[in-house]
Parts: C-alpha cells; structure tokens; sequence
C-alpha cells in the first residue's frame, strides 16, 4: 500500500454557522424540537436569518468542523463538500484554506445560496439547529476526488449530507474507491431524525464497507431500532470492525474486536454543546491514523471535546488544541 498524503478525508456539507443565545420562549414561538436539528427551506433560512442579526457567523458543517479540529490537532486533512458562488461561499473557502485544510471542491455554477445552519443556544447549553442545506445538497459523483481519496488513511462521511439522492450515491462510491485503495471509511450517523429518514440507505452503505462508525446514544438506537444503548451497539458491532458510542457527560463506548471499552468524558463548565461530537470524532481519528491505541484515541477525543463544550460554538481555538498534542 502506498504512503498517504492525508491521515483524514472528509466529506460533508459547507455550511456556514450563524449562532444565537436565545431563551426557551424563542423555540416554543418557532416550534422548533429542543436539542434537534430540522431541515428548512430557503425562504425559512432567509426568515430566521434576519432574527439572528445580532448572532456569530463562522464556517461550520459537521465534517468540516472535524477536519478543522484535526488540522489544530496535527492531522493531515482534506475535505470535499459545495458552496454556492456567493459572499458566504468565499467566507467558507477562505476559513477552512486558512486553517490548514486542502479543500479542492470547485464552487456550485448555479444560483443556489451557500448552505447554513442556524443554531440556536439556550442557557442550558442545549444547541436546536435548523439547517438550510442549499448548495451543498448538491454534491455528487462529480465532486468525488479519487486521488485524494485513495491517499487518506481514513474517508469520513458526515451522515447529516445523507438525505440528497445525489450524495447517496456520491458516499457509496467514496467508500468503494477508499476500500479499492486499502484505505478505511468512517461514517458519522449525525442525528437520530437522519437516521430515521434514511435506516435503509445506512445499512446499505454500512454493508458496502464503513469500517468505523461513530453515534450517540439515540443514533445507535435508532439505527437498529431498539431501546437499549448495549443492544444496539452490539448489533452494530456485529456489521462494522470499530463502533464508538459518545454518551455526553457519560463519556464513551468504544467497541473492537469483541472487546468494550468506557472512557470517561473530561469534566468542564459547559457553555454550549455545539459540536462536541464533531471534535470527539476529530480527536479520535487523529489518534487513530497515527497508531495508537483505542483507549489513547478515546481519550484525545474527550479531551478535544471538552474543548469545544467549553466555549460558544463548534472550533475551539487551534493554539488551545494545539496543546493536546
């Protein structure tokens, strides 16, 4: 097999994150579900765009906040995900360039608007995102970029991208040109609705060769539709080699070889849970490609993830990651 270029390939949406400190009354007069992520459409993302003026803007996207992760952790990283050609479209490529991440996928030519996700925060730290997935519901076959695959030692495929017929197929084809190479393919399962919406086509691109698979407690469970976390991860364990459960404050699971291991969450004040499964996965993987042990990637996971927990919003700050290393 030949030396990689790239530890982590990852492939997601592109999203530009705008977040808002809100109180509860906020999502009750927008019937918006506590703590979840909905899909809206274009006029939705223009109505709730106006009513977060006050709020941060920053690239985002859960993949893409991983691969953002990794670089800070020492990680070589590519990401393939598609903004539109607008103002939001050049923030993203210019944040995600400047943190050290090759991004190759060339701009939508089509008048569709740069994706977004519109994250609302109340005091209990909870995140209820609200995703527009615009431009970067467009990823395809086309965008796919075979060297860059081949050359990763792990391609990670963000479950959230998944509803688009287009990036189905796009994620089937990723994890057979990774396998064709001798590379690995990780999926993230994202969010328990996703799972639902699309429980088939997961199972479909399991059996087609992930070979690490990352959830939380209501994904897992919602994948093999039972109600007790060890069951499900059993079944999981049975389909991909390495399975890794995050719990929150209840740490983790990992799942190897028959073997199960808890590693504990790192305890720290929580300002915001935006993207703490985003920088586990990150930590992990970095860990992982370099060769360690399963126990020491658990553990740069949860450290990582304290991090983003720590502070508003999904990066924490590379010198602060930087230091993990």
């Amino acid at each position: 097999m030949s030396a990689t270029r790239f530890d982590i390939t990852g492939i997601g949406n592109a999203i530009v994150d705008l977040l808002l400190t809100v109180d509860d009354s906020f999502l009750s007069r927008h019937d918006m579900r506590k703590g979840g992520m909905a899909l809206i459409d274009a006029d939705t993302a223009t109505r709730l765009t106006a009513l977060m003026a006050d709020g941060v803007t920053a690239s985002g996207g859960s993949v893409a906040n991983t691969c953002a992760v990794a670089v800070a952790l020492g990680a070589r990283v590519a990401f393939l995900g598609k903004v539109g050609s607008d103002d939001m479209g050049d923030v993203f490529r210019r944040e995600i360039a400047a943190q050290g991440v090759h991004y190759p996928t060339a701009p939508l030519v089509a008048p569709v608007p740069t994706a977004r996700c519109l994250i609302l925060v109340t005091p209990d730290a909870q995140r209820t995102m609200n995703t527009y997935l615009g431009a970067g519901g467009a990823f395809g076959l086309t965008d796919l970029d075979e060297t860059i695959i081949a050359s990763a030692a792990v391609t990670y495929l963000e479950g959230y991208l998944f509803d688009p017929p287009a990036a189905q197929a796009a994620f089937i084809e990723a994890a057979r040109m990774a396998r064709a190479a001798g590379r690995q393919t990780a999926l993230s399962l994202s969010d328990a609705f996703c799972v639902d919406r699309h429980r088939d086509g997961f199972h479909r691109l399991i059996a087609e060769g992930v070979n690490i698979l990352f959830a939380n407690e209501a994904e897992i469970c919602s994948l093999y539709e039972s109600g007790d976390v060890a069951d499900a991860m059993a079944l999981a364990a049975a389909k991909t080699p390495l399975v890794v459960v995050t719990r929150g404050e209840a740490g983790a699971m990992i799942h190897h070889g028959g073997q199960s291991l808890d590693i504990p969450a790192v305890p720290v004040a929580v300002a915001d849970t935006t993207g703490a499964g985003d920088a586990y996965a990150a930590g992990f993987l970095t860990a992982y490609t370099r060769g360690t042990s399963l126990a020491d990637a658990g553990h740069l996971g949860a450290r990582a993830a304290s991090l983003a927990i720590s502070q508003i919003g999904a990066r924490p700050p590379p010198e602060a990651l930087a230091a993990l290393r």
